[in-house]
């Protein structure tokens, strides 16, 4: 079992954080896309796809925080300043909160609108709330707002990891891509 005190993230670790990294960029490009598309059954179909990654994001999220908890995190960098180690704790913790929060807000407006969100083509999920067209344009935006503070989020999360890896020379970034090497 690995200690909170080892310098890497485990291998689990790693391939959750990296596996959900990219689905959430296959979501964004296909929210980004599908929205300006005429109505037909590509659009349909790319919807129903952004769904899919949706709770497949939500999901992968949710078994990523429990295998947190169940094998901490590695302790900051030595000589990392306190500031930075509070900052990157919530950012992480902010992006924890936006990988449920948006594929929810997105199932509550596919409820509100009267959409059903069918995972995977074959398991229906449950409506969250009723038919209510005026709250499904409010949980558009929401979704949006959801979305672009994600977006900003994972900016500077990147950029972040790049300043660690380029200016200061130290592991952060080594840590979730073991096949870095450390620099000193």
């Amino acid at each position: 079992m690995a200690s909170s005190q080892s310098i890497a993230y485990s291998p689990i670790a790693i391939v959750l954080h990296w596996l959900v990294a990219l689905l959430i960029v296959a979501a964004a490009a296909l929210g980004l896309y599908m929205v300006d598309l005429e109505f037909s059954p590509l659009k349909l179909k790319t919807y129903a796809w952004h769904k899919w990654l949706g709770v497949t994001v939500f999901l992968l999220t949710a078994l990523r925080l429990t295998w947190r908890l169940l094998r901490p995190v590695p302790a900051p960098l030595a000589g990392m300043p306190a500031w930075q180690a509070r900052a990157a704790a919530l950012v992480h913790a902010a992006l924890y909160v936006l990988l449920f929060v948006i594929p929810l807000s997105g199932w509550l407006m596919s409820s509100a609108l009267g959409v059903p969100v069918v995972y995977l083509g074959v398991v229906p999920l449950p409506d969250l709330v009723a038919k209510n067209e005026a709250l499904g344009d409010q949980l558009k935006l929401v979704h949006g707002v959801l979305n672009s503070t994600l977006l900003a989020l994972v900016c500077i999360h990147v950029l972040a990891a790049l300043k660690h890896h380029f200016i200061d020379r130290d592991a952060v970034l080594a840590r979730m891509l073991p096949f870095l090497r450390y620099r000193s």
